[in-house]
């Protein structure tokens, strides 16, 4: 099974779930954070970016810096950080067909209409929980079907 190449959003949600868990007050630094994610420190920083911009996190500079979270866990929904971190990029690995080739753009503009419908769904169902939701191992998998 091929595995995805963007690892932004859930490497944003590990961070944020895991500064949701400080409950010492002290911020933590982005080697801690790095361990933890087990990705390399300027990715974590990279992932970090957005979420500073967007007001999610905050960093404090010197010896006993590092960051933390600027809001309540509870206020941040995962489809917040899907948009932030997924924008317009696509769900889907399409492909560039020959232009000439009705097939071809018959199944592009397919795929392309279902992508974003996917990515729609994708963050309707995201806005439905929290980061405080991820701490709490509040996000269950849907029963599945006895017919499956």
């Amino acid at each position: 099974m091929a595995r995805p190449t963007n690892t932004q959003f859930a490497v944003a949600v590990h961070l944020l779930t895991y500064l949701a868990g400080r409950t010492d007050g002290t911020p933590v630094s982005s080697d801690e954070l790095s361990g933890s994610t087990n990705a390399n420190p300027v990715h974590v920083r990279r992932v970090l970016g957005p979420l500073r911009e967007a007001g999610l996190v905050r960093s404090r500079p010197g010896v006993h810096g590092g960051w933390e979270l600027a809001v309540d866990a509870g206020d941040i929904t995962l489809a917040q950080v899907w948009r932030l971190l997924q924008g317009a990029d696509p769900v889907f690995g399409l492909h560039g067909p020959d232009p000439e080739c009705a097939v071809g753009r018959s199944v592009q503009q397919t795929l392309t209409a279902l992508e974003r419908r996917v990515a729609d769904a994708v963050a309707t169902e995201l806005e439905r929980f929290t980061v405080r939701d991820t701490l709490n191992g509040a996000v269950a998998a849907p029963a599945q079907s006895a017919d499956v």
